[in-house]
């Protein structure tokens, strides 16, 4: 549990790693919110590490963080998404290279749900199982039928942001491309749902997606 920079195929990278007690069971790297890398997103990298897995967070933005609505708009606006798939994908193949794991698993919240779909779109990210928490920006249906990982996904009715018709097509063209996937749509959830440390923190709705998510990552990972 701590803040590292690693190195990989001349890349640096930042963020924060969380190991297991024993040998781990696969990969995973967690996604900020727009807010940035979090103490609320560092503790859901330890809790990934309590189940068994090697989580390591990438700071995407560089050891900025936000704590108002307006300066998150401004650092996610001002992210350059290229270099956040290129660091995105290089902790994938260093927890490969380095630490020897078999599989890499992929969960983001909020902009990092929207990163995490861009992954198992993206050909050569190495990722092989993701949970996509409320990703705004939802790829064409066209972009989406290239997924070939499994997807869990995580919305909210209330999430203004991502209509449901939105959500509903995500599962309508995994389903087409027979891809394995659980999206759920929450009643009564907001946009951040997960996030206990913000008002719109639903316990109910929290609760039943990380139960969901350790089984899915048990299932396509170990």
């Amino acid at each position: 549990m701590t803040d590292i920079t690693i190195a990989h195929n001349n890349t640096e990278i930042s963020g924060y790693l969380s190991e297991p007690e024993d040998e781990p069971k696969a990969g995973l790297i967690v996604i900020q919110e727009w807010w940035g890398l979090t103490e609320d997103i560092k503790e859901i990298a330890d809790r990934y590490a309590a189940e068994g897995y090697l989580a390591f967070a990438p700071d995407l933005y560089h050891g900025e963080i936000a704590t108002e609505p307006d300066e998150a708009r401004k650092l996610a606006m001002s992210m350059e998404r290229d270099l956040a798939a290129q660091e995105i994908d290089g902790a994938i193949a260093w927890l490969r290279d380095e630490h020897g794991v078999s599989k890499a698993g992929c969960v983001g919240y909020c902009m990092g749900g929207g990163l995490t779909l861009a992954a198992a779109i993206r050909p050569g990210s190495g990722v092989d199982a993701v949970h996509v928490y409320y990703g705004g920006g939802m790829p064409s249906a066209e972009q989406i039928a290239t997924i070939t990982v499994p997807v869990l996904g995580s919305y909210g009715s209330e999430d203004g942001g991502i209509p449901v018709e939105q959500v509903d097509m995500l599962r309508a063209t995994l389903e087409a491309n027979d891809i394995p996937n659980d999206i759920t749509v929450y009643q009564g959830a907001q946009h951040s749902f997960f996030n206990d440390t913000r008002p719109a923190y639903h316990e109910q709705a929290a609760m039943d997606s990380w139960v969901k998510s350790v089984n899915w990552f048990e299932n396509y990972l170990s």
